[in-house]
């Protein structure tokens, strides 16, 4: 009596497909090109610039876009093709920084909050307190306390993002750890270290990674808040707040001062914010079986 192996044998799991993703989602694939292009830019900047960024030249001050001057020039005769272009590098290294200290601290305070209940008590109230104060207020207290530098921006945009990775991580780890083989692998006598390595830290890279993009969004716009308001990034240093705030005394003489900035600052928003939309897409289980 023979046996069909083809019969008894388990489906095979469908595979997320990115060119499938790609269709059902062009808005994706266009944020991600923006968010390339963006990103080649900051990184070829010292390339990429006409002039210096802080070199001031008063007899070209206030120049509409042309010429020597792509975007023309400000108040002070800088280059502002040159200024934004360095101002996307501050942008980029803010954002990325800020997520991945938020993403890496947030993990190691929601793992142990989700396992461990009196942790969880201890942690979460820390965490609810830091999330009753609006975070823009709480960068600027920081900001306000300290002098003015790139990572004193870093360390004042985390500590307001910190909570809301433990949240996500405390639910995720609490949904695993109530599950049967987890319970299981804990009463052979599997060890915290090895049971968080192979069996939990797994199901929260995707909702990391996701919750990630947004984070480097936000990190993006508050440091333009800040820089706006005059305790972000130092002046010698450009960056689209602080070229925003000095263009906006001259906004009737010279409005391409905040509209170029403006346009780079939303366009990193908008392709951070779609890109993370789309890998939201692409790692749920639940949508990932539709593409």
């Amino acid at each position: 009596m023979s046996v069909s192996l083809n019969a008894s044998a388990p489906a095979a799991p469908r595979r997320f497909r990115p060119a499938r993703l790609l269709r059902r989602h062009p808005g994706a694939a266009l944020g991600g090109l923006v968010l390339l292009l963006l990103v080649l830019s900051a990184l070829g900047a010292p390339w990429i610039a006409t002039h210096d960024p802080i070199e001031m030249n008063v007899i070209d001050r206030m120049l509409p876009p042309g010429g020597d001057y792509l975007f023309g020039t400000d108040a002070y005769g800088r280059d502002l093709f040159s200024r934004v272009v360095h101002g996307g590098r501050v942008s980029l290294l803010i954002g990325l920084a800020v997520a991945l200290a938020s993403t890496v601290l947030g993990l190691a305070l929601g793992v142990i909050a989700g396992y461990f209940r009196l942790a969880d008590a201890i942690i979460m109230r820390v965490m609810d307190g830091l999330m009753a104060i609006p975070g823009i207020l709480l960068a600027i207290a920081l900001m306000s306390l300290t002098r003015a530098s790139l990572w004193v921006v870093v360390v004042a945009i985390t500590i307001p993002e910190i909570p809301r990775v433990v949240r996500l991580v405390r639910a995720v780890v609490l949904s695993v750890r109530e599950q049967t083989y987890i319970q299981a692998a804990a009463a052979i006598g599997t060890r915290f270290p090895r049971l968080m390595r192979r069996h939990i830290l797994p199901n929260t890279f995707a909702p990391l990674i996701v919750q990630a993009t947004y984070i480097c969004a936000s990190a993006v716009l508050t440091e333009s808040y800040l820089s706006f308001l005059g305790v972000g990034t130092p002046p010698e240093i450009p960056s689209w707040g602080n070229i925003i705030a000095e263009g906006r005394l001259y906004v009737q003489l010279a409005f391409w001062n905040i509209l170029f900035p403006g346009i780079a600052l939303a366009l990193m928003v908008f392709s951070i914010n779609v890109l993370g939309d789309g890998l939201r897409d692409a790692l749920d289980p639940r949508l990932a079986r539709r593409l």
